[in-house]
């Protein structure tokens, strides 16, 4: 398993534990609004970033994306 993948999984389990969310439910969030990929495409910087940062960061985007 790459560091890339091993990032994406958790951010991901982290941003459905945050929000009390089944795992279909947040995963259709992350492919709706691109959050996979915004993960990989800045992962240098992201990787470095705690827990909590990182899912503010995951709702930010996600808001960015639903109010465009």
């Amino acid at each position: 398993m790459t560091k890339t993948l091993e990032f994406k999984i958790f951010c991901f389990e982290a941003y459905k534990a945050r929000h009390g969310l089944k795992g279909v439910q947040a995963l259709e969030e992350f492919e709706r609004f691109g959050v996979f990929e915004y993960l990989t495409e800045f992962y240098d910087v992201l990787h470095t970033l705690g827990k909590e940062y990182l899912v503010d960061d995951i709702d930010r985007f996600i808001e960015k994306r639903r109010t465009a």
